[in-house]
């Protein structure tokens, strides 16, 4: 149910990915989107987490 996009971000000498997922509220059944900005590593965690 979850939809995902991850976009590839430099700055500098530092390398970062920003991830955003499609979550549904248990409350009124609406999706809301999260995003985050991490390591590349993280993502696959982040995406797993609900």
């Amino acid at each position: 149910m979850a939809k995902k996009s991850v976009a590839s971000l430099q700055t500098g000498s530092k390398r970062l990915t920003k991830a955003i997922k499609m979550v549904k509220s248990p409350k009124t059944g609406a999706y809301t989107f999260v995003e985050s900005i991490m390591q590349p590593e993280a993502v696959n965690d982040f995406l797993k987490k609900k």
